[in-house]
């Protein structure tokens, strides 16, 4: 099993993702896809990423346990939906710490049989929890992300929380090879895209079929681009209901921001944060406050 697969399977399994009874769909219907139920992110300082990840979960109310950090702490996956794994000493440099994105499903065994029928390679994982064993099934997108997918509920109570990850940046070379897996294979749909520029494309969101959270492809992205770089675009979001108010009780709680809240191009408030090893953390409302640049939104708004 890679590295990537171990550290979050115990741990998403151990926060209340129920298995559900199978489903009835026909096999030339897709599996329904919920939600992100979990983020991977690996790191060379897991102790002070502990802390990091520990302050952003104390938005969501008091955490005890953050006062001794330790990466096996359950708080942190109940109350953001991220696992930090610890990159080791020797291990090749890599483009993206953001090591793999798990998505809630609803029927593991349609999933596999519209895999098949797409011919789409997939490992099968297990994770046993207490007396039960939970399936993840592992993929990866045609630029080498990996993406996993876990049969649990649209809102799983414990895992969902109070601070949820709403999306996962990924750089993107070919948009089309891409847009043949997420659209084409896996029934996303463009939610909204944009640029840092008018007339630009940098980023397509990519929402789910059957729910409000979306991958983004970052485009554009120089083919040398260096570590800092890649720690921005490679990211995540994390969906508050007011910036400002996040913004202020993390200083409250000591952490030195890089920056003020601002409205970003598609409309909606967001603070940039970065954890020890630069993989960026954005904080951003669930809906936009202005109108969005370059495009109007096609789909749904996260809610809290």
């Amino acid at each position: 099993m890679s590295r990537t697969a171990i550290a979050g399977l115990f741990l998403l399994a151990a926060v209340g993702l129920i298995p559900q009874a199978g489903s009835t769909q026909e096999k030339d219907q897709p599996p329904r896809i919920w939600r992100i139920a979990q983020v991977q992110i690996a790191s060379s300082r897991v102790e002070a990423a502990d802390i990091f990840y520990g302050t952003l979960a104390e938005l969501t109310g008091s955490c005890n346990w953050c006062e001794t950090p330790s990466h096996t702490s359950l708080g942190i996956y109940e109350r953001l939906g991220v696992s930090i794994s610890p990159l080791r000493p020797g291990e090749p440099p890599v483009n993206s710490l953001v090591v793999s994105v798990t998505f809630a499903i609803d029927d593991q065994k349609a999933m596999k049989r519209w895999l098949k029928a797409h011919n789409v390679p997939f490992q099968e994982i297990y994770g046993p929890v207490s007396s039960t064993r939970h399936d993840y099934l592992s993929v990866y997108d045609p630029e080498g992300h990996e993406l996993q997918f876990v049969t649990g509920s649209a809102r799983p109570a414990l895992l969902y929380g109070r601070l949820p990850v709403i999306h996962a940046g990924r750089v993107v070379k070919d948009r089309a090879a891409m847009d043949k897996f997420y659209k084409d294979v896996l029934g996303f749909h463009v939610y909204w895209s944009g640029g840092m520029k008018d007339g630009v494309t940098d980023w397509v969101d990519m929402q789910v079929p059957d729910g409000t959270d979306w991958i983004e492809y970052m485009l554009n992205v120089p083919s040398d681009a260096d570590k800092r770089l890649l720690g921005v675009m490679n990211h995540i979001a994390l969906g508050v209901p007011d910036v400002h108010a996040a913004a202020r009780k993390l200083e409250a709680k000591g952490m030195e921001l890089p920056e003020e809240p601002k409205i970003g191009r598609d409309g909606k408030w967001q603070l940039n944060l970065y954890d020890p090893d630069g993989t960026r953390v954005e904080l951003m409302e669930f809906t936009p406050a202005e109108k969005p640049c370059c495009a109007e939104y096609t789909g749904p708004h996260p809610r809290p």
